[in-house]
């Protein structure tokens, strides 16, 4: 593809390591205290390395792709020929393969199921000599829930085939998000010194001789190792069985904490009583349609006591947030009980859990191209979380502050819209002159036609006014509106597939 000289680059997407989205710090030291090795085949016939090809879409230039990373890691082999690993070793992937101990077979694979939630994956091969790329391999059963206390063993393979095995211990429990932001499960918290090793952009941890989980990030500063906890990881395989993977419920709303003293009188609540306020209740969600309300208190889910941060006491584990009643002990179609508080007023309410419906600003869009139209120069896609992010680690102060008013309040611009479109960027051509610098801003109407995402921005884009101008209005200004010749957009949009450009649209 010809470069496209003209195009001035907005912002670079840069790729972070931090404890939630690293795996094996390359500084890390080993303690010999709990580093030991293993017999060989303890650890060789039961995991297989995986090599992915990732590719990203780019969010300044939305027809084109990112350089390709390549990541390598241990997965645990399950029944089947099934290879249990995280989504981040399978989103975006243009090739993934399984690769034995020794790494003298090969076998491509395909992805059966992948939760970016949750982060797993499920694998099996994808053609070729499967009977003797599994041969004399022995796979792994799911284990039990553990406890604070407990002794874990985390597996490793070097280079040529060697087994490393960590013993740690299990320190804490919690809920984190380890992967798509925003997406929080119940996630062991495990000490232990590990050292650098191959494979190891994820690995699995062993208990008892069973699979415990899957190592999803460690901090060699603190010693910390994040081990996705065995309950997500059976629920994630049982949906997987009729080959219908639905994902984790969802009840649908966004909550604050109860804790100011004023806020509590004003909600009218007592001393003995704790709570999450309402904030918001997302369109078609499962609160909506079970009739909680903004403004309601949830005061108990399940028979389980919510306290004024949100936490609930949990026989297994102690403290843990409330969503864990709902995305970790149950699944899509399932029945919660809620005790809410409306105006001062005792109410029970049953919900029906749903996955969470289609959003105007998606939170994530792993393995999805973005939609785009680029007319005469100008760039418009649909906002994404995934598209503000790009501006690095610190998006949520450096993205546009409208843009940004979007993700925290959608309501106020749902109405419409199935996605927001706005304009991203501004190529400088004959048709673009004078608005060279007009970029991020939202998009309400093209030639008179309110615009709802990209396929109906295209449909508005195919006739132009009897002036022979396109019109386009904005939510925001200045400028409010702005004018596009339609001849010279259509002949600047011929030059730009003839310099590079390989589609003009994706709808």
């Amino acid at each position: 593809m010809k470069f496209l000289t003209f195009i001035i680059t907005l912002f670079a997407v840069a790729s972070c390591c931090d404890k939630k989205s690293c795996t094996i710090n390359k500084d890390a030291s080993a303690d010999d205290s709990t580093v030991v090795f293993h017999p060989p085949r303890s650890v060789q016939t039961s995991v297989v390395r995986i090599n992915s090809t990732l590719q990203t879409w780019s969010a300044a230039q939305p027809w084109d792709k990112s350089a390709p990373k390549k990541r390598r890691a241990l997965g645990a082999l399950l029944s089947d020929n099934r290879v249990l690993t995280t989504a981040e070793m399978a989103t975006n992937v243009t090739y993934i393969e399984l690769e034995n101990a020794d790494s003298t077979r090969r076998i491509p694979a395909k992805v059966i199921a992948i939760d970016y939630e949750a982060n797993l994956a499920l694998l099996e091969p994808d053609n070729g000599d499967t009977q003797g790329f599994f041969k004399g391999l022995k796979p792994l059963t799911l284990g039990s829930p553990a406890k604070i206390g407990d002794e874990v063993s985390v597996w490793q393979l070097e280079e040529n085939g060697m087994p490393l095995v960590t013993r740690a211990t299990i320190q804490g429990v919690d809920i984190v998000s380890s992967f798509a932001q925003g997406h929080y499960f119940l996630t062991y918290e495990v000490k232990g010194s590990m050292q650098s090793s191959t494979s190891s952009f994820t690995l699995p941890v062993i208990r008892n001789n069973q699979l415990l989980g899957l190592l999803t990030s460690y901090s060699a500063k603190d010693q910390i190792i994040d081990v996705m906890a065995p309950e997500i990881i059976a629920a994630f395989l049982a949906d997987t069985a009729d080959k219908k993977y639905e994902g984790f419920p969802s009840l649908g709303i966004a909550i604050s904490s109860t804790v100011d003293p004023n806020f509590r009188t004003w909600l009218k609540l007592s001393d003995d009583v704790g709570g999450l306020y309402v904030t918001r209740i997302r369109k078609n969600s499962a609160a909506e349609k079970a009739g909680i309300e903004k403004g309601d208190v949830i005061i108990q889910i399940d028979n389980k006591d919510i306290g004024r941060r949100g936490y609930y006491s949990d026989a297994n584990y102690g403290k843990l947030f409330w969503s864990h009643l709902i995305r970790g002990t149950h699944k899509v179609g399932d029945s919660i009980n809620l005790t809410v508080l409306r105006n001062g007023d005792e109410k029970k309410i049953t919900a029906t859990l749903a996955r969470p419906g289609k959003r105007l600003i998606a939170s994530h869009t792993f393995d999805q191209a973005p939609r785009y139209l680029v007319k005469g120069g100008f760039i418009f896609q649909e906002l994404t979380a995934t598209y503000l992010k790009a501006f690095g680690k610190d998006w949520e102060s450096k993205a546009p502050l409208n843009l940004l008013d979007v993700i925290s309040s959608p309501e106020d611009y749902e109405e419409g819209r199935n996605k927001l479109v706005f304009l991203s960027a501004t190529i400088p051509t004959p048709a673009t002159t004078g608005y060279e610098r007009l970029r991020n801003f939202i998009v309400n109407k093209v030639n008179g036609q309110p615009i709802a995402d990209i396929p109906s921005l295209i449909k508005a884009f195919q006739a132009a006014g009897p002036d022979g101008l396109h019109t386009i209005e904005f939510a925001h200004g200045p400028p409010k509106t702005i004018f596009l010749d339609a001849t010279a957009s259509d002949l600047v949009d011929t030059e730009l597939i003839n310099r590079g450009i390989p589609e003009l649209s994706r709808d």
